[in-house]
C-alpha cells in the first residue's frame, strides 16, 4: 500500500486565457501538514478544488487511499473524507450556525428537520474546538471572523481524513489562532493529512512539518520545512528576492484633509475624533471587536450613526449613506472584499464601472462603453491588475487582483480620502508590497489615507500615525516613531470598567 493518502499527479486546469496549472504533481501523507504556498494566482487554490470536485481537472492521475479516481465532485469527494475550508466563505447568510454545519446531511426525524437535535451536535462541536458562538445565530449577523469559524467547523465536522485549509486564520484573533492550532495537532495525531494554505508566512513554524512551492501554475520545490527559511520560502514564491517589506516613502504633511468629530454610532462607535493631513496614512489598530471596522462603516455610511461631523478640504459633507460618501470623495475598501465590495458574478469591466455611471454616462443615463473601457483599461494598467480580458469575471481572479479591482473602481473617480479596511487580508508577500506601494502613492498624490490592520507589522511598516482603539473609543494616538509592538497592545487592552468594584465584606 502506497504511503500517501492522496497523489495527483500531471495535473493540468485551464480557463479562457489562463493555464491555471500546468503538468503539477502532488503528495500528501496521513499524520502530515502540508503548507502549499505561492503567491497569489499560483494555482494553490485551484489544486486544491481539483482534489475538492470544485474544478475538473484537463489531464493527470489522482489517487485517494492508493485507489485512482477518474472523476472526483463534491459529494464523491466528501464520501472520500475530503473536506475544505474555502478562502472565500462559503455560507448560507440567511441560515442559523447549525444549519450550515449540517448542511447537505441534515438530521431528519419523521421527514422534518430535528433542530434541536442539530443545535445541540453543533454546540458540542463548537465547545469542542473552544468556539463561542451561539449554534442558533443566523450566520448573516456574525462579524468575519465569526463566519470564518463557522466554515471552520463545517469542515471539522465531516470528520475527514484529508482537510484542506484556505487561508483559514485571515480574519481571526491570536486567541482563535492558538486554538485553530491546537485542533491541527489534535488531528494531525489522529492521522488527518492537513493541507494548510496561508500567506502568513510566520504561521507555518507551528504547525507545517512540509512546503510545497507553486509559482504560475507549474511546481517549484518540495522541501522539509526544517530545511528552509523564510526569506528561501519568498524567494521561491515571487521568483525573486523582495528586500523590503514594508516600502515607506517619506513626504511632507500637508494641510489637513479629514476630520472625524464627536462620531457615535451603535454599541462599537463611541466619540471618535481624529483628522488627517496630506502626506500622510493613518493606522488604526486594536484587537477584534474594537470598533475599527464599525468606525469606517459609519463614517462612510454604511451603518446609521447617532451623531457626528465630517469634513473633508475643511467643508462640512453630510453622509447619510455610501452614495452620499462616495459623491463627496470619501470611499471605503472593505473588509470582505468578495462579499463587500465586488459583484463577482459582473466582469472586471463591469465592477469597474459600475461606481462610475455618474462620470461615463449622458444626461439620458446611458451608459458611454467607450468610456468605461478607458477607465477600467487604465486601472488594469496603473494598478498591474493580471486577467485574461477586461471581460474575465471578478470571482476568476486571485484575491490581490480583486483588491486591486476594489481600489481602481474608487480612484477612477478621483476620489479625495481612501479608507482601507485590512487590505492585504488574505493575499500573499509580493501583492502585499503592491498594496503597499499604491497607498504609497496615494499619499504622494495628497489623497487621504486611512487603514485598519489586525497585523501590527504591518501597521508600525506603513503608518506615520496611529490611532489605537478599545471597547469603541480611541484609547491613544501615537507617532509611528514612539510606537511599539507592546505599546500598541497596552493601549488596545485600555478596557472599560463595566462593573463596579465589590464591596469587601469583613467575615468573622
Amino acid at each position: 500500500m502506497s504511503e500517501y493518502i492522496v497523489e495527483m499527479h500531471n495535473i493540468s486546469k485551464g480557463f479562457p486565457g489562463v493555464q491555471a496549472l500546468d503538468q503539477v504533481s502532488f503528495t500528501l501523507k496521513a499524520g502530515e501538514v502540508l503548507g502549499l504556498l505561492g503567491e497569489n494566482g499560483a494555482g494553490k487554490s485551484t489544486l486544491m478544488k481539483i482534489l475538492a470536485g470544485v474544478y475538473t481537472k484537463d489531464e493527470g492521475t489522482i489517487k485517494i487511499l492508493g485507489q485512482e479516481v477518474p472523476f472526483l465532485t463534491p459529494h464523491s469527494a466528501q464520501g472520500l473524507g475530503i473536506a475544505m475550508i474555502n478562502q472565500e466563505l462559503n455560507l448560507c447568510d440567511h441560515l442559523t450556525v447549525a444549519q450550515n454545519i449540517f448542511l447537505g446531511r441534515e438530521v431528519l426525524r419523521g421527514g422534518r428537520l430535528a433542530e434541536r437535535a442539530m443545535n445541540e451536535s453543533a454546540a458540542r462541536l463548537l465547545e469542542e474546538f473552544q468556539i463561542d458562538i451561539d449554534p442558533e445565530t443566523l450566520v448573516g449577523d456574525l462579524p468575519v471572523s465569526k463566519r470564518q469559524l463557522v466554515e471552520i467547523s463545517k469542515a471539522l465536522a465531516h470528520n475527514a481524513k484529508i482537510l484542506i485549509m484556505d487561508e483559514p486564520t485571515s480574519a481571526l484573533t491570536a486567541k482563535e489562532i492558538q486554538n485553530l492550532f491546537a485542533t491541527i495537532k489534535r488531528l494531525k495525531k489522529e492521522g488527518c493529512g492537513i493541507v494548510y494554505i496561508s500567506h502568513r508566512l510566520e504561521e507555518l513554524q507551528h504547525v507545517v512539518d512540509r512546503v510545497m512551492i507553486l509559482r504560475d501554475g507549474k511546481y517549484i520545490v518540495d522541501m522539509a520545512f526544517r530545511d528552509t527559511n523564510l526569506d528561501e520560502i519568498i524567494s521561491y514564491m515571487v521568483g525573486r528576492e523582495i528586500t523590503e517589506k514594508f516600502p515607506r516613502v517619506e513626504t511632507k504633511r500637508g494641510e489637513k484633509v479629514f476630520e472625524v468629530k464627536n462620531l457615535n454610532a451603535g454599541r462599537l462607535v463611541r466619540d471618535i475624533n481624529f483628522s488627517l493631513y496630506e502626506g500622510e496614512i493613518l493606522g488604526i489598530a486594536g484587537l477584534m471587536g474594537s470598533g475599527r471596522t464599525e468606525t469606517l462603516r459609519a463614517i462612510f455610511g454604511a451603518d446609521p450613526k447617532t451623531s457626528g461631523q465630517i469634513f473633508i478640504h475643511g467643508e462640512e459633507v453630510t453622509i447619510s449613506n455610501p452614495e452620499d460618501a462616495i459623491r463627496a470623495g470619501l470611499v471605503l475598501v472593505p473588509e470582505d472584499r468578495a462579499r463587500d465590495g465586488l459583484c463577482t458574478r459582473l466582469s472586471v469591466r463591469e465592477n469597474i464601472g459600475l461606481p462610475n455611471l455618474d462620470h461615463i454616462s449622458n444626461r439620458l443615463t446611458v451608459v458611454n462603453h467607450r468610456r468605461e473601457m478607458e477607465i477600467t483599461a487604465e486601472a488594469v494598467q496603473d494598478f498591474d491588475i493580471r486577467l485574461a480580458s477586461e471581460e474575465s469575471l471578478a470571482e476568476s481572479l486571485s484575491g490581490g487582483n480583486q483588491q486591486k479591482v476594489v481600489i481602481g473602481k474608487w480612484l477612477a473617480r478621483d476620489s479625495k480620502v481612501v479608507m482601507f479596511d485590512e487590505p492585504t487580508r488574505g493575499i500573499d508577500v509580493g501583492s502585499k508590497v503592491e498594496i503597499y506601494q499604491i497607498m504609497n502613492e496615494l499619499k504622494q498624490q495628497s489623497i487621504g489615507v486611512v487603514f485598519v490592520s489586525s497585523e501590527l507589522p504591518e501597521i508600525l511598516g506603513i503608518s506615520d500615525r496611529i490611532l489605537v482603539m478599545a471597547d469603541g473609543r480611541i484609547t491613544k494616538e501615537l507617532k509611528v516613531e514612539e510606537a511599539t509592538q507592546d505599546l500598541i497592545l497596552h493601549y488596545a487592552t485600555q478596557f472599560e470598567k463595566k462593573l463596579d468594584p465589590v464591596e469587601q465584606i469583613e467575615v468573622g
